[in-house]
Formats: structure tokens, C-alpha cells, sequence
């Protein structure tokens, strides 16, 4: 047995995307790429879209906007490329990757630590 609606998800889901499961390939949007809106929601936007550019005034990440969208996130994915390809929001990264050269030396690090120990 069934239960109610099940069956209108994927539906839903195909329409919301104009059939696409992925989004683009030169489009990186990670679970923790921060979307800013860069514009408000105008008449007749896909409902959506709209609510992404309401709830993204101040940055969030792309599993929060799924969240609250109570969408998988590859389909809000494919609803964040949209919005990007029509410059409507920014994505970044909230930070970026730190060089290995950059982090102190593991030797110093023990040194400091055994002399914090003696004091």
C-alpha cells in the first residue's frame, strides 16, 4: 500500500526542473557553497526561485536553502545553476582551502607544547 501523494514527488520534481537531475558540470555547488541573492523576486518567477531569493538576502549555504526547501539538493542545485546563470545570485565558498606550507611546523608545535608542560 501506498501512501498519499508518493507517487507525485517525482513528478513535482521533474517539473520543478524542466526535467534535468543534474546541474551543469561548469557549475560547483557544494554543500557548503554560500548563495547570496543579488536581486529581489520579480512577477511571475517560478515560486521557487523566488523563495531561494527571499531566504538568500543574507548568505547561505546550499544545504540549508534544500533544507528549507524540503527539496533534495541536487534538485535545489539545479534550481541555484538557474539563478546563477541569470546572474540573479553569487555563489562562494565560505573559505578557501589553506596551503599546507602555510600551516607551523609539526616539530615547533611538540616543542611548545613540551615546554608549556614543564612550566
Amino acid at each position: 500500500m501506498s501512501r498519499a501523494g508518493r507517487d507525485e514527488v517525482p513528478d513535482r520534481l521533474y517539473t520543478l526542473t524542466g526535467g534535468r537531475s543534474r546541474s551543469p558540470a561548469d557549475t560547483p555547488l557544494d554543500l557548503v557553497t554560500l548563495i547570496v541573492a543579488e536581486s529581489e523576486p520579480r512577477p511571475g518567477m517560478q515560486s521557487e526561485h523566488a523563495a531561494i531569493l527571499r531566504m538568500c538576502r543574507l548568505p547561505m549555504a546550499v544545504v540549508e536553502i534544500a533544507a528549507d526547501l524540503r527539496l533534495p539538493v541536487s534538485i535545489t542545485r539545479v534550481l541555484l545553476s538557474d539563478l546563477l546563470a541569470a546572474g540573479r545570485i553569487s555563489a562562494r565558498h565560505p573559505r578557501p582551502p589553506v596551503p599546507r606550507e602555510s600551516f607551523p611546523d609539526f616539530e615547533l608545535l611538540e616543542q611548545v607544547l613540551v615546554g608549556l608542560r614543564r612550566i
